[in-house]
Parts: C-alpha cells; sequence; structure tokens
C-alpha cells in the first residue's frame, strides 16, 4: 500500500531542499516546513532525506583568531558585542567577490545586528569607495533614514576612505572598525558571505554582472530575510524576528 501522507512530505522535503539549492539541513528544513504549516521533527526530515538522498553542503564551523591592534583614529567600538536590543543600532558591512562573465565583480553589503537582516547591498566591477557609499545609501533609504547608528567594518580602505566617512558624517553615524587581520571581529558579515557562497552562488559563477545582481538580490532581500530559518532568531527569518520585536512593543 503507498503511504500518500509520506511520498507528500518527501516531496515537500525535497522541494525546500531544492529552494535552498541543496544548503538546507534538517534544523532548517523543518523551520520552512513550518513556515508553510507543516508540523514535522527533525528525525522524520532526516529519515526522509535519506530516503530521498539529499545531502546539505553546508560547511563546517570555523575558529576565532585572536584580536591584535586597533586603527588609531578609528577603534574598534563594538569590541565582538553582537547582541543588540533593537534594529537600527548597529550595522555591519563588508565586501566580497564574484565571478561574473569574465571577471571579478564585487559586492559590498550591509547588515542589520538586531535580527542578522540585509539592510543594504550594491554589486560593481570595482572594490571601491564609491561601492560600500552605494551599499550604504541602500540601506539608508531602505530603513527610513535612521540616524544614531554605529557602523562596524574591517580596516579596509573602503571603509576608511574620506568619502565613505563624510557619508556617515552626513547620516550621523559614528564609526568602529575591526582590529587589524582579525576577521572574526566582523564575524555576522563573515557567516552571511559563507552561506551566500555556500548555498546559492553556482560554482561557475554568473554569465554576467546582471545576472549575478538579480540573483544576489534574490537571495539577500527575498530568500535569506524573509524565508531561510535562521539559528541566531531560533529558527525565525529576520523579517519574522523584527516583526516580533515590532507587535510586542505595539509599534507598527
Amino acid at each position: 500500500m503507498i503511504d500518500t501522507e509520506r511520498l507528500y512530505l518527501r516531496a515537500k522535503v525535497n522541494e525546500v531542499f531544492r529552494q535552498s539549492r541543496s544548503a538546507a539541513g534538517s534544523r532548517n528544513i523543518v523551520g520552512l516546513l513550518n513556515q508553510d504549516g507543516i508540523r514535522i521533527g527533525r528525525f522524520k526530515v532526516r529519515r526522509l532525506m535519506q530516503e530521498i538522498g539529499l545531502i546539505c553542503k553546508q560547511p563546517g564551523p570555523h575558529a576565532y583568531k585572536q584580536a591584535t591592534v586597533e586603527k588609531p583614529d578609528i577603534p574598534n567600538r563594538l569590541d565582538r558585542e553582537f547582541n543588540v536590543r533593537q534594529p537600527n543600532q548597529v550595522w555591519c558591512g563588508d565586501i566580497t567577490y564574484v565571478w561574473a562573465g569574465s571577471r571579478w565583480a564585487y559586492l559590498a553589503v550591509v547588515l542589520d545586528l538586531y535580527a542578522r537582516r540585509v539592510v543594504g547591498y550594491a554589486l560593481s566591477d570595482r572594490p571601491d569607495a564609491e561601492l560600500v557609499g552605494k551599499a550604504l545609501e541602500h540601506a539608508y533609504e531602505q530603513r527610513g533614514k535612521p540616524s544614531g547608528i554605529l557602523f562596524h567594518s574591517d580596516q579596509g580602505s573602503q571603509y576608511s576612505s574620506r568619502l565613505f566617512r563624510q557619508r556617515l558624517w552626513r547620516y550621523r553615524m559614528e564609526q568602529s572598525m575591526s582590529r587589524r587581520g582579525n576577521c572574526w571581529d566582523n564575524a555576522p558579515m563573515e557567516r552571511l558571505f559563507r552561506s551566500l557562497k555556500s548555498e546559492w552562488i553556482p560554482a561557475l559563477g554568473y554569465p554576467s554582472i546582471g545576472e549575478a545582481r538579480k540573483d544576489i538580490s534574490q537571495y539577500l532581500m527575498t530568500y535569506y530575510n524573509r524565508k531561510r530559518p535562521h539559528s541566531f532568531n531560533d529558527g525565525m527569518t529576520p523579517v519574522a524576528s523584527e516583526d516580533k520585536l515590532y507587535l510586542l512593543s505595539g509599534n507598527s
């Protein structure tokens, strides 16, 4: 006799696994199915994944590096205090690269630390101050032009440039920088880029920068923010975590 319920669950597990581009493990699949109103445990999901032959491609954990010296004129004000009380309190920024067409393209992202929500990004063929400025501007406009934010990044020349620092001053934001040679002073950004590259970006890159921009936007602003369960938020998406805070506080 055919177990129609089990066939249905196998199909749903396979569907959300493919949507994650083979990156979702059993915990994330449970969260994604719960969002669709399907109540199921991790043990059953593991069994179904084994039956279908699904193996997630998540990378292993990384160890933290030891902190060294700070940039003299821009101290590390954040100091790895990654848990914050509310949105628009601390933003982090960083740059990574992706292969697009016949050359490297550079992606700058701004992350709100409260729920690890991506609030801005920009993609360009130049890793310059204009790129990070555009990502910051995108975040600033998307979030309703907030002020009083602490913006944290590494010591890249783009973030220490006069152009970028002037933009922070214009937006009434304070700047913080990681200690030199310590990527884990900006660990949430490192984790976001690991997820993007391991879960989403094709192994051979993109045929053009336009295709890269469209596909990466889909991941950052839709899949990552609104669909992908995040362990930091106890399995909720970044958007759902923020919405929960606003609901509890009575704000719209």
